[in-house]
C-alpha cells in the first residue's frame, strides 16, 4: 500500500476520548477510521432507546459543556468540527443524602454551598473556606491555558510563556491527593468523610486516592461552567463527534470488532478485525481500556500478544486495579411520583462503613426533570445506579443470574424509597444492567468504568500518558491522564490528537484562543 492510500490513523473504540481523537485529528486534514464493535458510538457515554424512553448508559451529570476559559472540553471539542449541543443548565450538582440525617444540596451558586456547609460544621468555617479555596487555585490554573498536551515540549514552552504563573501553580498540585490537603485544614471526622464521598461520587474513591488536579477541576467547575444536560440525552455528544468526524473527511465503521493490533518490529502497523480484515495505518490509537489493550494476568484475550506487552504495563497493573462496574437500573416511572421542583442527581449512603462496599453508595439521575422529552408524555426517567464487582456476577447458572438481578434490583430499589416513596408501585418500564452486561455491550475489561489506584500514589504523576513504548501505537480514554469522566476523557482526546499531529506534522502553530 502506497503512503498517499495510508491511513494517518486508525482509532479502536468510539467512546468520547477515540471520538475526541478522531475528529481532531480529521479537523487537522489526517485520514482517519473509527472502528467500533457495537452499533452506535459512545460507550459508556453513550444512550440507547427502550419503548420510547432514551436512557444514558453511564452518568448523567456532565462537565465540560461551559462557555468560558479553558476547561470547557466539550464544547470546544464540538466546535472545532463545526458541531454544537442544547445543553439545559442545572441548578444544582447533586443532593448528598448521608448517614445521621446529613442531607446537603450542592447548589450551582458556591457561596449558597459553602454557607450551608458550614451550617452543619460552623466549627469549621475557616477550614471549608481555606480547603474548598485551594480547589479553585488549581481551577484558576487549569482553566486560565490551553493545556492540551503534556508530551510536547515544545507546546508546553509556548504554553510557559503565555501562562508561566499557572504553570507552576498546577505543577505544584501534580504529585498532591486530596486527603492531604483537606486534613491539612480539617479536623472533624465526620466533615472529612464528606469531603471522601465528595471526591467517590465522581472518582469512585475515597480522598487520601484522588488526585488533587482532578478535585480542583470538579469541585469548582460545578460552580462555575456548571453541570449542564445535552437536549436528546447524553449519547448526543457522541453523535454530534460523528458528524463533524465525517463533515471533516473522516471515517466511522459500526459492528467492526478489532481483535489484535498489528505490531512489526516494535511499532503499530494496523489492526486486524474479527472477520479477518487487516486494515494498516501509520498510527494506532487504542481506546480500550488498558487491561482490554495490554492484557494482565485475569485477562483473556487483549489486543497485543503477550511478548508484546512492555514491561511499563506491567508496572503500570501494579499501581493500578479496575474500578468496579455498577449495577444499573433504567426505570420509566410514573410522572407524578416526582414533584417538579425534585433535583435532578442524588447520592445515597446509609452507612460511612459501606462507602467502599460492594453496592453500599447508590446514585440517581432523573435528566427527564432537565428534558422532558427522553420519556413519553406523563412519565420519568429513573436511573439508579450502584458499584458492583464482576466477581459477584460470574460462575452463576442462568437461573441463579436472574435471581442475582430480580434480588439486587429490590435491594436499590428499597434504598430509593427513601428519597422517593412510593417508586416500586409507580414503576412502567424497567431495564437492568449488570457488571455482565457493561462488559458484553462496552467491550470493557470486568466492566469497568477505568483504573482506580491500588495504593495510596503521588497525585496524578503514576497516570500514563498518550505514548506506549510500543512506537506508533496510542492510548486514549480513561486508562490515561487525567482519568475518567467524560471532561477528562475529551482532554485526554485532545492531547492524543496533538501528539500524533505533532509527529504528522499538521497541528497549528498557534495556540488556541
Amino acid at each position: 500500500m502506497t503512503n498517499d492510500k495510508l491511513l494517518d490513523a486508525v482509532v479502536i473504540g468510539s467512546g468520547i476520548g477515540g471520538l475526541v481523537t478522531a475528529s481532531q485529528l480529521a479537523s487537522k486534514g489526517a485520514k482517519v477510521l473509527v472502528l467500533e464493535r457495537y452499533k452506535i458510538p459512545g460507550g459508556s457515554g453513550g444512550s440507547f432507546s427502550r419503548n420510547g424512553y432514551t436512557f444514558d448508559v453511564g452518568a448523567s451529570m456532565i462537565f465540560g459543556f461551559g462557555k468560558e476559559g479553558f476547561t470547557n472540553l466539550l464544547t470546544r471539542a464540538l466546535a472545532d468540527v463545526g458541531e454544537t449541543c442544547l445543553t439545559f443548565p442545572d441548578p444544582s450538582q447533586l443532593v448528598y443524602h448521608l448517614p445521621s440525617g446529613f442531607e446537603l444540596e450542592v447548589s450551582r451558586d458556591y457561596e449558597k454551598f459553602i454557607s450551608n456547609l458550614i451550617k452543619r460544621f460552623p466549627h469549621e468555617e475557616k477550614g471549608i473556606r481555606n480547603f474548598y479555596g485551594t480547589c479553585w487555585k488549581v481551577f484558576n490554573c487549569l482553566d486560565s491555558m490551553p493545556l492540551l498536551s503534556i508530551e510536547d515540549p515544545l507546546y508546553l514552552a509556548k504554553v510557559f510563556f503565555k501562562a508561566p504563573f499557572s504553570c507552576l501553580g498546577l505543577a505544584r498540585w501534580l504529585p498532591v491527593n486530596v486527603g492531604h490537603v483537606a486534613r491539612k485544614y480539617i479536623k472533624d471526622k465526620e466533615l472529612l468523610r464528606f469531603i471522601d464521598i465528595e471526591c467517590f461520587c465522581w472518582s469512585v474513591m475515597p480522598a487520601d486516592r484522588t488526585p488533587m488536579i482532578n478535585a480542583g477541576m470538579v469541585f469548582s467547575d460545578r460552580h462555575a461552567g456548571g453541570i449542564n444536560y445535552p437536549k436528546g440525552g447524553v449519547g448526543v455528544i457522541a453523535k454530534k463527534l460523528v458528524e463533524g468526524l465525517l463533515n471533516y473527511g473522516g471515517q466511522i465503521r459500526y459492528q467492526a470488532r478489532v481483535v489484535k493490533i498489528i505490531v512489526e518490529g516494535k511499532k503499530a502497523r494496523g489492526v486486524k478485525l474479527a472477520n479477518g480484515e487487516i486494515i494498516y495505518a501509520k498510527k494506532v490509537v487504542s481506546n480500550a481500556t488498558r487491561w482490554d489493550t495490554f492484557g494482565g494476568e485475569s485477562v483473556k484475550n487483549s489486543l497485543l500478544e503477550p511478548s508484546q506487552i512492555p514491561s511499563s504495563e506491567v508496572s503500570w497493573r501494579k499501581n493500578y486495579q479496575p474500578s468496579s462496574s455498577f449495577l444499573s437500573l433504567h426505570l420509566g416511572v410514573e410522572k407524578s411520583l416526582i414533584p417538579s421542583d425534585f433535583d435532578c442527581h442524588h447520592i445515597l449512603l446509609d452507612s460511612w462503613e459501606e462507602m467502599n462496599s460492594e453496592q453500599g453508595v447508590s446514585f440517581v439521575s432523573i435528566p427527564t426533570l432537565l428534558d422532558a422529552d427522553l420519556a413519553p408524555l406523563n412519565s420519568h426517567i429513573v436511573h439508579a445506579f450502584t458499584p458492583s464487582s464482576m466477581e459477584n456476577w460470574l460462575n452463576l447458572t442462568p437461573s441463579e443470574y436472574i435471581n442475582k438481578k430480580e434480588k439486587d434490583s429490590l435491594s436499590l430499589l428499597t434504598k430509593l424509597e427513601r428519597i422517593m416513596p412510593g417508586i416500586s408501585k409507580s414503576i412502567v418500564h424497567t431495564e437492568v444492567g449488570t457488571p455482565r452486561t457493561h462488559r458484553r455491550f462496552l467491550g470493557r475489561h470486568k466492566g469497568t468504568y477505568g483504573p482506580v489506584p491500588s495504593r495510596r500514589l503521588s497525585g496524578l504523576l503514576p497516570m500514563p500518558f498518550n505514548t506506549t513504548r510500543i512506537r506508533d501505537l496510542f492510548c486514549v480514554g480513561d486508562s490515561c491522564f487525567p482519568g475518567q469522566g467524560l471532561n477528562a476523557v475529551a482532554f485526554s482526546g485532545f492531547a492524543c490528537a496533538h501528539r500524533i499531529g505533532s509527529e504528522l506534522g499538521i497541528n497549528a502553530w498557534k495556540l488556541p484562543d
